[in-house]
């Protein structure tokens, strides 16, 4: 049984509440032979794409940074 691919996308972070641009930044894709002219998606345009392809959609989930937070890094 063939596995079936998979579309991953978050939510963008620069984008105002009530604007009327798409909110998903496509990620990546994996299984699937598609090609995409656009970064950024409605979840619609994204759920049927899916459906079309037969490919699974995965949220990625975003952490958002406090400002005040410190992030160390290491050479």
């Amino acid at each position: 049984m063939k596995m079936a691919g998979k579309i991953f996308y978050r939510e963008r972070l620069k984008i105002g509440v009530k604007e009327k641009k798409p909110r998903f930044k496509l990620v990546a894709v994996a299984g699937v032979d598609i090609t995409f002219y656009g970064d950024h998606l409605r979840k619609r345009e994204l759920e049927e794409i899916a459906e079309a392809v037969g490919a699974d959609l995965v949220l990625l989930k975003v952490q958002k940074k406090d400002k005040d937070e410190e992030v160390e890094v290491k050479d």
